[in-house]
């Protein structure tokens, strides 16, 4: 399941580009792999705490250099994806990386088994925005129900909780699951800027590796490996 903000006007009288209101980023995030990623942090800290506070020998420091690895991958995986959209550009915060695009460089988007996003001749995995075969299969059968007149629509846009309709007025109010409500309204923020023709003219793509999460981890590693391979 993902989460959407819709954009909120920010007025400014000294907004940029004649007086053009700026707008917040829609944030996507699955709030799921949030809630895990939070309790696995809990379970990681009351073992690895007790085995520091309790062990013997190489224990603790064992038990250091394993925290030292697992909780920076456990939050690259879990609590770090996220998908920051707004008029002008898309940012994909994926575990490991970070890519932010301009709406005039990317070709696509699509959800089949999982969320891709295509620019140029590469493809980048959105994270943040999982498929969910359940949820896609809940929300046909939810529409099919609302077409046929078996189930009332809701004025919050709501009817359970693997979907949910359009929040903009005027869009329509076929039930869908969330990863392709998602993309739905990606492709219509990207269709606002069709791509150059001349592909001198396509924006570049700016990725920045997440070495917060790569560092921490990679010492993690280094220390586990060499307290195991002395006798830990």
């Amino acid at each position: 399941m993902t989460s959407s903000e819709p954009d909120r006007p920010t007025p400014s009288p000294d907004t940029p580009g004649g007086g053009k209101p700026q707008y917040a980023d829609r944030v996507y995030r699955s709030w799921p792999g949030v809630v895990g990623g939070a309790l696995l942090l809990a379970l990681a800290g009351w073992l690895g705490g007790d085995a520091i506070a309790r062990g013997s020998g190489h224990t603790p420091w064992l038990s250091m250099a394993a925290l030292l690895l697992a909780v920076p991958l456990i939050i690259a995986f879990t609590l770090r994806p996220a998908v920051y959209a707004n008029d002008d550009r898309i940012r994909v915060r994926n575990p490991i990386r970070t890519i932010t695009l301009p709406w005039a460089a990317v070709d696509s988007l699509r959800a089949a088994y999982s969320t891709e996003l295509f620019a140029g001749d590469r493809k980048y995995q959105l994270w943040a925005i999982p498929v969910s075969l359940r949820a896609r299969k809940r929300a046909a059968r939810q529409e099919a129900r609302a077409q046929s007149g078996g189930e009332p629509r809701s004025p919050f846009g709501m009817p359970g909780p693997a979907v949910r309709r359009r929040p903009h007025p005027g869009a329509d109010d076929t039930i869908r699951a969330y990863s392709d409500q998602a993309v739905v309204e990606l492709r219509e923020l990207c269709d606002r800027h069709p791509v150059p023709e001349d592909p001198g003219e396509r924006p570049a793509a700016t990725v920045r590796w997440a070495w917060e999460v790569i560092a921490p981890s990679a010492a993690g590693a280094v220390v586990l490996a060499i307290l195991l391979g002395i006798g830990g």
